[in-house]
């Protein structure tokens, strides 16, 4: 017989305990098995690190970081004005001071999101209200970047959220401090989509679902909402969610549930999961501690793994969520000394399968950014089939104006049993439609029988006008002819 002071902490979370009548404490250990119980966190060498750089001050809580298989995009310290540095991964040790910018906002930059269907393209949202899109060259920047490919302007506040469409090419959604949604298709920068009056407060956050057709959201007004954007409607909500002031986010997971972090009445830190046809209750709740820093999750749906990373913590806690009770399991933490600014997260196809590597973070200190890199140890050095199922590639599965149409396309998997090579990736093109064109066929549109007899009179006008004119020239001709064999 044993007892549960008996056991190290960290298995008291996979352990099942069962209370006889008798009141005496037996139990079956019942370890929970799961792959991922004993990844580790380890962070790089200081020469691998990213040093010297001023990480932005502004009082948001955005992740201030966006990684790619090619890039790390950093927001930065810049005056009169905003800036981000966008570095190659190689890029290590010591930046310069004069490392070129990507500099063209006039207010600090607030949220930074790549492509995920091209390495060479990022957005920014800013103070200045604008959404600027990027085309970075081919091997990073040589000198400081102040003209975008487009800029999408519709907000009348700072916008503070950014973030691509899975699966669709060129659609980007934004998110401002004037409570408003637009979803824009890049390819022609124009807003498609506007969300209005659906948020009485300002967004904390915004997350598209596995193929893009919903989003969800959350709102200082303490409540989840699920969006089918293109019918424009709210399909489902749950008020009070958490119900701490402090904000909240929300992600879809793959299946379909959405899973939040926000703060209880006490101020507590919580996570949740959430079945969106079912938002009365929550199917599980788990309060972590009494720390302030807002959690920002980063999700991997090809493990089930959710990773937290505090503003101001100085841990990445990590929770895998199955189907099965308590359905999110405490997995372990990885600590550091120093706190973190922001936080970076490596899509899947840029990690390194060989060391059985299954997460990279970017993390953001005041002056500095540290990979560090989450692996599953394995003895064998055969490609890990379980840790790497087939992942979403950089193709997209439709065109933005078939999305914008109706149409839904789940995300093209690859494999990365041998590594992921990234191909080339072609520039960004911006085709913009003749706002002329609209202006004039809305005027044709509002045209009634009134109006058209008007246009018939001042164009039967017009060409007496004309007629008037070329019979006044012809004289003209007549009488300077006349002038001329006068003085002969």
């Amino acid at each position: 017989m044993w007892k549960q002071s008996d056991l190290p902490h960290d298995s008291l979370e996979n352990l099942s305990l069962a209370c006889v009548p008798s009141g005496t404490l037996l139990a079956t250990r019942v370890v929970r098995a799961s792959k991922f119980r004993h990844v580790f966190g380890q962070a790089v060498k200081n020469d691998q690190c990213y040093d010297d750089i001023r990480v932005s001050r502004v009082t948001w809580d955005s992740s201030f970081c966006a990684v790619n298989p090619k890039f790390v995009a950093l927001i930065i310290e810049a005056s009169g004005g905003g800036a981000f540095l966008v570095l190659p991964l190689h890029k290590t040790g010591r930046i310069d001071k004069a490392y070129p910018t990507v500099c063209g906002h006039t207010g600090p930059v607030l949220d930074i999101d790549w492509c995920p269907h091209n390495d060479q393209v990022i957005a920014s949202g800013s103070e200045d209200c604008t959404v600027m899109v990027w085309q970075i060259p081919e091997n990073g920047l040589v000198t400081n970047l102040s003209e975008p490919v487009v800029v999408l302007e519709g907000h009348s506040k700072r916008v503070g959220i950014i973030t691509w469409h899975p699966t669709a090419r060129n659609v980007l959604l934004s998110a401002g401090c004037d409570n408003l949604i637009i979803i824009w298709n890049v390819g022609t920068g124009e807003a498609m989509i506007q969300l209005e009056e659906m948020h009485p407060d300002v967004i904390f956050s915004a997350c598209w679902n596995r193929n893009g057709s919903l989003i969800c959201t959350a709102c200082k007004d303490k409540t989840i909402r699920i969006i089918d954007p293109r019918k424009e409607e709210v399909i489902g909500e749950k008020e009070k969610a958490h119900e701490g002031a402090r904000p909240m986010r929300a992600i879809f997971l793959s299946d379909g549930n959405i899973f939040t972090t926000g703060f209880s009445r006490m101020s507590e830190r919580q996570l949740a999961l959430w079945n969106p046809q079912a938002m009365d209750e929550p199917i599980t709740v788990h309060e972590m501690d009494t720390s302030n820093g807002v959690l920002l999750p980063f999700y991997d749906p090809d493990t089930s793994v959710v990773y937290l990373c505090g503003k101001g913590d100085s841990s990445i806690r990590y929770f895998e969520i199955t189907d099965e009770a308590p359905f999110v399991h405490y997995l372990n933490s990885f600590a550091s000394k120093e706190p973190q600014r922001g936080m970076g997260y490596m899509p899947k196809r840029g990690l390194d399968v060989n060391k059985c590597e299954i997460a990279r973070f970017y993390k953001l200190h005041e002056r500095k950014c540290e990979p560090i890199i989450m692996t599953v140890p394995r003895k064998s050095d055969l490609f890990q089939d379980d840790l790497y199922p087939d992942t979403a590639g950089p193709d997209c599965a439709i065109e933005a104006e078939d999305w914008f149409e109706g149409k839904d396309g789940e995300p093209i998997l690859i494999s990365l049993k041998n590594g992921y090579v990234p191909g080339k990736n072609r520039d960004l093109k911006v085709v913009k439609k003749n706002i002329l064109d609209n202006k004039l066929s809305n005027t044709t549109e509002k045209t009634g029988p009134k109006n058209e007899a008007k246009l018939e009179e001042v164009l039967k006008e017009i060409k007496s006008l004309k007629d008037l004119v070329s019979s006044q020239e012809k004289r003209i001709i007549q009488l300077e002819e006349q002038m001329s064999k006068i003085s002969i």
